[in-house]
């Protein structure tokens, strides 16, 4: 799997996450270099897990669409005297 990259301005929007987080929930500042670095540190040890979730999310929503659209495709068979 290649890196998850993020741009310049996503990573200080997470980074700014991250300080808004420390400062309400800890009540404890710290800087946007320290921010940064703490996002990259999940990013590598925890974002495959999310990244995973995710895949399975989508694969489950797939699944259920094909689901569905197989169902509609019977819909649409023609009574004959042949039996399935």
């Amino acid at each position: 799997m290649k890196p998850i990259t993020f741009s310049r301005e996503e990573t200080r929007a997470m980074a700014s996450e991250i300080q808004e987080y420390f400062r309400e929930e800890l009540d404890f500042d710290i800087g946007m270099l320290p921010a940064e670095m703490l996002m990259r540190f999940f990013g590598e040890k925890m974002g495959a897990y999310f990244y995973n979730r995710g895949l399975y999310d989508a694969q489950e929503l797939i699944a259920k669409r094909m689901d569905s659209l197989t169902d509609e495709v019977f819909a649409l068979e023609q009574p004959t005297r042949h039996l399935r």
